[in-house]
Order: C-alpha cells, then sequence, then structure tokens
C-alpha cells in the first residue's frame, strides 16, 4: 500500500490505472472464438422443426414436437410460468387434457431399431410398435403403456383417456395341457384391447377385441364394437367412465362389422353403420343405418336397403360417417347407387378393359380415373328427423353436393352442382347451381344459377355469399326473400387482387367472417377490412385505415370453434407494411381504434395460439437468419419471451444476409427483388451468382430457410453458406408475351447487380422449376448471360403441351394456357405465333449454355415428355445437356433419398461451372443404366477440367 501511495505522490500512478489494473486482474479469460463453416449435406438430419405445438387451457405450459428432419425427435413440455422444459423422447401426436395436468401423446420406436427391423426382413407385425405416454406435467411423471395403435382424448374434459392396441406378451404355460381351442387371436379383423384408463387415479377398465371406437366430446360416454371374447359378447358397447356401467345397446355374431361411431354434441345420442351379412364373399354389402340415445336399451333400425329414402336400388353408405344436428334433432347419413360389381366367372382373357372418351363426357375420363376411388365411395345426403324417425332424401347425382345451414339445425341445406358445366374441360373454374333443400320433404328450390365463384351459407343460414370472378364483386343471396345483393363494385374501393396480371378474372382478397346473427360481413380489400350490411351495401364501413401507409390488416382467429366476429370485444389483427415488409399485430377496439402492439423487422406466422382460460399467447417470428421459433406474451404484447430455440446449432455455421433490391425493366417498369449476400460480404471482391425466380418473391425477404435435401428448388440459405450470392427477381408479364417478359425483368435485374461491382459476370447460374423452369429454358434460348443453368420440370413446346392433360388432376391443360399462369390469353388457333414464339424448343440452335434438367417419369403438373422434348433436341445439336429423371417420382420430389441425391447434384453441377470444382462422374461419363441405384457416379471424373463440359459466355 505504501508503494502504491509513493507512486501516487510522485505521480507515476494515476488511479485510473490502478482500476484498469484491477479489472484486468480479475476479468475472466476470452470466451474462444467460434470458427464458423460452411453448410455441407451432412446437416441435413440433425436440422430440427417444430411440427406441433398445442397451449394449454390454463396458458401455464407449452407443448411442441421438436423433431430433427430425419431421426428420432422429441415432444417438450415448457412451463411459461417458470420457464423450465421437460421433454420425452420420440413423442408425437402430442394432445393436452382441458384441467391442463396431463399430456397424451404416441412414443414411436427408434428409428435404427425399425430399419434394422425392416432390413432383416420381419413381417408386419414383427416390426416395432408405438407405445402410448400419459405425462403428468406437474410433477414430471411418465407412464408409457406399449403396442398401442391409437389413441382418443375426449376434447372437453379431463377424466380420462381411451387407447386401443395390442394385449402384452404372454408366455404360454408348458405345465399345462393345451387347449382343444385355439384361443382368438389379435388382429385387424378379430379387433384389439382397448383401455380405457382414468388420469388421475390410474385405474383402467379393459375390453378385448374392439375394432372400432370413439368417445363423446365431454367425455360422458364411450362406444365401441367388439368380435366378441370371454364375458365380451359381439356387438356394439355403450361405456360410461364416470359410473363405469357398460350397456350392451346391440347383440350380433363375430362376423359381423360396424363402423362410422359418432356422438351427437352432448354423447347422448350415438349412429353407427353395420354390415349384418356373415358371406365375406358377397360382393354387394348391405349396410344399416342403427341409432340409440340415453335411456334406451337397444339400438334401433333407422334405414337399410329397403327402407332408404332414396330412389330403388340405391343403399346406405358406409362411407358416410353419420352426423348430428348441433341440437340433436337430425341425424344426416349417407346413401349410395347399388355399386356395379365385376362378374367374377370370367377369366382374365374374357375382360375387356376400353376407355370410351365420348365428346359430350361430364368429366375427362382421364379426371375420372383420378377420382375413381372416390367416385366409388361418394355418397348422398339423407337425413332422418329424430322425433318422428321420418327419411328424407336430400342429395342426388345432379345435386352431388351439399352443406348443412346452422349446423344442421335448420329446416334446410344448401345443394350445389357443377353437373350442367362440367363438361367446360377448359375452365378451371366452373360454374356451379346453387339449391335450397328442405329437411322436412327434400324438396329443392333454385337459389341461384350460374355461380361463378365458391359460394358458402353464411354461420347461421340467412345468406349464400360468393365472390364472382365475372364481376369482380361479392354477392349475398338473401335466402328468406329469395334476393340476390351485390355487396360491392370493385370501383371506388377494390376487393380483388390490384397487381393481377393474369388475362383473367382477379381474385378476392378475402374475408374476415360474419358477425353475429349474420347481420355484416367483413371483406378484405389489399389493406384494409369493411364491414358490410347486406341489407344496407351502399354504406359500407372501413374498420381500418392501412392504405395510407400501405399496411396489410388482417383478423387473426384466435378459438378455432368460433363462428361470428365479435365486434364488440377488442380483436386482434396481424399487419405488415407492404413498403419496409415490417410485419406484427396491432388491436382493433370496439370503437375501431386500431393500435400498433408489435411490429419489426421480421415476418409473423399465420398461426396466433391463444390459452382457452388465461391471457396467454404464443407467435412465431422469422427472418432469413432466425428460424420461426415460437414467442410468448399477454395481450399487450410489450414483454415477448422467446420459448424454443429449435436450431442453436446454427451459430456453427455461415449464414448470410438478405435486402431488397431496385432496377428498372427493359421497358422502364420498376421491379423489385431479393439479394442474398454470404456471411462477412466483402464489396470489393467478386462473387458468382445463382438467379432464382418465380413470379415475385420479394415480400418474402423474412422467409427463413433452413438447409435441407431440395424438392425442386434451389436451397438460398446452402448456396450462401457457400460463398455464392443469390438473386431472386420480381417478374411482371404481359398477357401473351411470358418468356419476352420474363426476360424483360429478369435481365436488366442481372445486369443492375453485375454493375454494383461485386458480381463475377462469367460466374452466373439460373434456376428454375416448373414455371420457373419454362422461363429458365426460354431465357438460355434469348441470352448467353448465364454459365450454365438447371431447368425443373419446364415445358420447351407449348403447342403439344397444350392439349395435354395434367394427370394429377386429370384436367385438360389449356385453361393453364390461355388464362392463368402462361398467359397466353386465346387458344392454340387464335394465337398461335404467340404458342410458338414463348416456347424454347423452336430456338433451340440458339442455345449456348449448358442445361442440366429434372423431370419425372411420373409427373403429374407437367409431363415429363415436355423434358424429353427438350433434351433431345439440345442431344441432337450437340449441346451440353442433362437430364434426372426419378424413377416413379411426381413434380417435386418426394423420397428423402432423392432429394437428397438431387441435392448434392444440382451444387455439384452449379460449383463445377461457377467455381471451377471438378465435374464428378456422372456429368463427364454419365450414368449406365446398369449401374442404377449401385453406383451413383458422384465422386468426381479420372480426368475433368473445369470447362471441357462446355459453358456459356456473355452475349
Amino acid at each position: 500500500m505504501k508503494k502504491y501511495l509513493l507512486l501516487l505522490l510522485l505521480g507515476g500512478l494515476s488511479p485510473a490505472l490502478i482500476a484498469q489494473k484491477k479489472a484486468k486482474k480479475s476479468a475472466p479469460p476470452p470466451a474462444p472464438t467460434v470458427v464458423k463453416k460452411p453448410l455441407t449435406h451432412d446437416v441435413y438430419d440433425f436440422w430440427k422443426d417444430i411440427p406441433e405445438r398445442v397451449i394449454s387451457h390454463n396458458g401455464q405450459w407449452f407443448g411442441y414436437a421438436l423433431n430433427p428432419q430425419e431421426g428420432d425427435g422429441k415432444v417438450v413440455f415448457h412451463n411459461l410460468a417458470t420457464n423450465q422444459a421437460d421433454s420425452v423422447a420420440r413423442g408425437e401426436g402430442l394432445k393436452l387434457s382441458t384441467d391442463s395436468e396431463f399430456a397424451v401423446f404416441k412414443i414411436k420406436p427408434q428409428l435404427e431399431l425399425t430399419k434394422a427391423a425392416r432390413r432383416a426382413k420381419k413381417k408386419k407385425d414383427e416390426l416395432p410398435k408405438d407405445s402410448l405416454g400419459i405425462y403428468a406435467l406437474a410433477y414430471k411423471k411418465l407412464v408409457k403403456f406399449p403396442t398401442v395403435q391409437s389413441f382418443k382424448l375426449p376434447e372437453k374434459s379431463s377424466d380420462w383417456v381411451a387407447f386401443l392396441g395390442e394385449s402384452p406378451k404372454v408366455k404360454p404355460d408348458t405345465t399345462k395341457k393345451a387347449p382343444s381351442k385355439r384361443p382368438k387371436r389379435e388382429s385387424d379383423e378379430n379387433g384389439y384391447r382397448l383401455v380405457v384408463r382414468q388420469l388421475k387415479s390410474g385405474t383402467e377398465k379393459i375390453f378385448p377385441f374392439v375394432t372400432e371406437y370413439e368417445v363423446a366430446k365431454n367425455g360422458k360416454r364411450l362406444a365401441f364394437a367388439s368380435t366378441g371374447a370371454d364375458s365380451t359378447k359381439t356387438g356394439v358397447y355403450i361405456f360410461e367412465p364416470a359410473t363405469n356401467q357398460l350397456t350392451l345397446i346391440h347383440a350380433g355374431v363375430p362376423k359381423h362389422k360396424f363402423k362410422k361411431l359418432s356422438f351427437d354434441e352432448n354423447g347422448d345420442q350415438l349412429a353407427f353403420v353395420a354390415d349384418l351379412d356373415t358371406n365375406a364373399k358377397v360382393q354387394v354389402r348391405l349396410p344399416k343405418l342403427f341409432y340409440w340415445k340415453s335411456g334406451d336399451v337397444t339400438a334401433t333400425r333407422l334405414a337399410d336397403e329397403t327402407t332408404q329414402p332414396a330412389a330403388q336400388g340405391w343403399l346406405i353408405s358406409s362411407e358416410y360417417t353419420p352426423k348430428f344436428s348441433k341440437d340433436g334433432a337430425k341425424l344426416f347419413f349417407g346413401t349410395n347407387p347399388k355399386p356395379i360389381v365385376q362378374d367374377t366367372t370370367l377369366l382374365n382373357e374374357e375382360i375387356v378393359n376400353v376407355e370410351v372418351w365420348h365428346w359430350q363426357d361430364a368429366k375427362l375420363q382421364t379426371q375420372q380415373k383420378v377420382s375413381l376411388e372416390r367416385d366409388r365411395k361418394k355418397s348422398y345426403l339423407a337425413m332422418v328427423n329424430l322425433s318422428d324417425k321420418k327419411l328424407v332424401q336430400l342429395g342426388s347425382e345432379l345435386i352431388p353436393e351439399a352443406e348443412l345451414i346452422n349446423e344442421g339445425n335448420s329446416d334446410f341445406i344448401i345443394g350445389h352442382s357443377d353437373i350442367r358445366y362440367s363438361n367446360q374441360h377448359w375452365d378451371w373454374n366452373p360454374k356451379e347451381d346453387a339449391y335450397l333443400i328442405s329437411t322436412r320433404d327434400g324438396s329443392k328450390t333454385l337459389l341461384k344459377e350460374k355461380i361463378q365463384g365458391n359460394a358458402r351459407v353464411s354461420p347461421e343460414g340467412k345468406y349464400l355469399y360468393w365472390f364472382s370472378n365475372p364481376d369482380t364483386a361479392w354477392f349475398a343471396h338473401d335466402i328468406a326473400a329469395n334476393k340476390t345483393i351485390q355487396l360491392t363494385t370493385n370501383k371506388a374501393v377494390k376487393f380483388a387482387d390490384e397487381e393481377d396480371d393474369h388475362p383473367d378474372f382477379p381474385n378476392p382478397y378475402g374475408l374476415a367472417g360474419w358477425t353475429k346473427g349474420d347481420q355484416s360481413i367483413l371483406i378484405n380489400d389489399r389493406f384494409d377490412i369493411w364491414q358490410i350490411d347486406p341489407q344496407n351495401p351502399n354504406t359500407p364501413k372501413k374498420l381500418t385505415n392501412g392504405r395510407g401507409d400501405k399496411r396489410v390488416y388482417r383478423y387473426v382467429r384466435l378459438d378455432a370453434e368460433e363462428r361470428n366476429v365479435d365486434l364488440s370485444k377488442p380483436l386482434l389483427l396481424s399487419t405488415v407494411n407492404e413498403t419496409t415488409k415490417q410485419s406484427g399485430f396491432a388491436q382493433l377496439s370496439p370503437t375501431l381504434q386500431v393500435t400498433k402492439l408489435y411490429e419489426g423487422d421480421f415476418s409473423v406466422g399465420n398461426l396466433v395460439l391463444k390459452a382457452k382460460n388465461a391471457d396467454r399467447y404464443l407467435f412465431t417470428k422469422q427472418t432469413f437468419k432466425e428460424y420461426p421459433d415460437w414467442y410468448a406474451t399477454d395481450g399487450s404484447f410489450k414483454s415477448i419471451t422467446r420459448v424454443t430455440n429449435a436450431n442453436p446449432q446454427q451459430s456453427n455455421y455461415l449464414w448470410g444476409s438478405v435486402e431488397i433490391v431496385n432496377w428498372r425493366a427493359g421497358d422502364g417498369t420498376p421491379l423489385q427483388g431479393l439479394l442474398y449476400k454470404p456471411e462477412n460480404f466483402d464489396s470489393t471482391k467478386k462473387y458468382p451468382m445463382m438467379t432464382y425466380f418465380y413470379e415475385k418473391n420479394a415480400d418474402n425477404v423474412h422467409t427463413h430457410y433452413a438447409p435441407r435435401p431440395i424438392r425442386s428448388y434451389i436451397n438460398f440459405s446452402y448456396f450462401v453458406s457457400n460463398g455464392y450470392l443469390v438473386f431472386v427477381p420480381d417478374i411482371v408479364y404481359k398477357t401473351g408475351y411470358p418468356g419476352q417478359s420474363a426476360y424483360n425483368c429478369i435481365v436488366p435485374g442481372v445486369l443492375s447487380m453485375i454493375d454494383k461491382g461485386f458480381v463475377d459476370k462469367d460466374k452466373i447460374g439460373i434456376s428454375g422449376h416448373s414455371w420457373g423452369g419454362y422461363q429458365t429454358a426460354y431465357l438460355v434460348t434469348q441470352t448467353n448471360l448465364f454459365k450454365a443453368a438447371e431447368a425443373g420440370a419446364p415445358v420447351a413446346n407449348m403447342t403439344s403441351a397444350y392439349g395435354g392433360i395434367r394427370w394429377d388432376s386429370g384436367l385438360s391443360r389449356q385453361a393453364q394456357y390461355e388464362r392463368t399462369q402462361t398467359r397466353i390469353g386465346g387458344t392454340l388457333w387464335e394465337k398461335p405465333m404467340q404458342y410458338l414464339e414463348n416456347s424454347p424448343l423452336f430456338h433451340a440452335p440458339k442455345i449456348q449454355t449448358p442445361v442440366l434438367m429434372m423431370h419425372n417419369d411420373d409427373d403429374g403438373a407437367v409431363p415429363w415428355y415436355q423434358g424429353i422434348e427438350f433434351y433431345m433436341a439440345l442431344k441432337r445439336l450437340d449441346k451440353p445437356v442433362w437430364m434426372l429423371n426419378y424413377n416413379g417420382e411426381k413434380h417435386g420430389l418426394t423420397k428423402r433419398q432423392n432429394m437428397k441425391d438431387f441435392a448434392v447434384r444440382l451444387y455439384q453441377y452449379f460449383d463445377h461451372y461457377l467455381k471451377g470444382a471438378p465435374a464428378p462422374s456422372w456429368m463427364a461419363e454419365g450414368l449406365p443404366l446398369v449401374e442404377k441405384g449401385i453406383n451413383q457416379h458422384l465422386a468426381p471424373a479420372k480426368a475433368s477440367g473445369g470447362s471441357q463440359l462446355g459453358g456459356g459466355s456473355e452475349k
């Protein structure tokens, strides 16, 4: 101390320096620097998602599934009060009891155990089975039950859970003499063990050989069908867990089948369908409709093949689940014509398989093929008035679709029919007729014909309403007055897409719903929400005021059971600023005051969870850098707490950033796009750049792209992490010139990026899929700006594609070319030159850019012969071209192994042309068919130069 005082007196050591020395002496060592690395294909499997989430009614618990892309995940129980969490491995299908005390979920077997069993060629019943988990949230106690197939938790009760599965395996007693009769074995045919377990006490009631079961919403009762064993006879049972009372309401024999068990809202009535024919070989089954109500000793037969209310020869449908009206006064069920069955006496060589394509077919044969199984199971609505048991047929083959009014409580339903217009195959938005159908006698009144829009009925049944595309206006039809009312005009206020550039009628912005009593409808324009009274539509009321600052307001529905929007209470709104791209939430008060709650440079998700009995909200937000994790708050949104952290490992990897860029198209139109930059971007360096597009993407500036195998389009995060720029330009279109429109927007955009000085103009790639694949194929016929191109599932020849079929839907492709995405604006015979000029195939000799395609042989959107036409043209012209065909895959890849493979090949392809990486063997030498599935040829070729495969140069 004396030494320090002497130094101070002599002016040799200042007090500040002493403080610095003390701080330096006590400071902890610096944290080690994290050296970030680029993303690789090895990271995909362990990158996680949150596919399931639920909040407890009391707002204390947030349950969610946290799953890697491939591997064993878990369910997590996060206590929002203490910010502590616990988890159970491999959980899924999570549900919480209404008292917020228990979580119930399945537990999947370990993935590696399942794979090992499959490799060992184990039979289906020998594979590892799911278990059931019941977790006491407050006590962190887990109870597991093996070999469970399904479980059901009453929606509005917390007392018990029912689950179906296999009985525990019991080793046979070898000391006893084998029984003379083999015991019944659990199977899909015989049924399985049903357990009803009280959640708090753990007491159980077990029923053997159950094939079907259903629980009442309020938990009052459970119904099940059993094939019978021991003390349980074959039949349908009602069980009341509160009193432990079991009642056989319909006795049968083992070969009887019971299905489609359905309770009413209060659990006091039950309906089911029974097949009582014991001959399993009979092709035409004769289902019966049964009904039971509280107080009845047995169920009664309401309808069968002889009493059903439809035409003679019709049957009760075994595919329609009976449905009670909300008030329980009516029971709706299905009927169908007797099916046409195959003559089983014919030999295969005697059966003629022919399709007759008739020029007046209501549905194309291809559409019929797609809907074949659905058509075989098609049923038509009928009902029974439960007070007098009167049967009424409502639907018919001419009016095949039915919509209940006021949850079935009304004396009418709405019938929908497009039969009169269904042969207009070139129109993807056909007309329909709407009918009012009486539930008293089935009489039908035409309400409105030739509706070109999606007609629906208001919640309480006062109005039929729809958006009419040809009129670009909303309409309502007063059902009682039989009067049609035009709600909007699209003049002073536009309620349809203001920026739509298709040669077709624009689509609406949607609506928020109806107010109580169907007094008014809430309709969205581009920015705001409007309240319109159908009885006085000329005085609409604007509830928000977003157009001035280009802020979009949309109503957030918090209650899944909500039927009306209650304007007497504050409403939660989502917000998006079209200019800044900021998003968040606002509140609309009953006095129509809009208060901003939370907003920033991120994107909030469409789903907001609210606790039923507490002021607790959960929502997601994301940016390009941040995964859409979940955040908790209260109704004020003043204090935001992050709840999940799905991918902490991301901090170990190079990521990047994104910004909005602006330029002008070739015709002077101002445009926006996105530019993704690598982490630690240096504007003095030259970077290779990928160009990707699909119409407009600038609004996705805050979208997060997790690294994952690619289904069809490039992964921005992967490219940026590996040192690429990624440019995503917006495109606007002119009718008749889709290809030229793409050129008009994309090429000037790329040139504007080059002008910034950090893009290597000789290392620019282009990639697109489907519509983007077409535009990629077209662009390389018009410019040599790109060093390499990837065109996924491209349309190469519009003249041959125009008359084709979209095989997944069976629809004709004509509408797509005339009025929707392709935007030609006329038929092939009306505008032949536009079809020729916009088809890449006819300009193939001009191509100097290497082209990679991915076009699969089961593509149901763009027929793969389009890819073949383009491939064969380039092959004949001796242009560098590769086509990847993943056998059996459709428009986009679905099998994970194929997605991984495509990701590797696509990145190898662009790394070769844009980074000078060695060409892999499959590019340099191909993949012989005899080695398909054996040798993928992904390794570098033995002698591959950086440019030996050819490449584009700037034009």
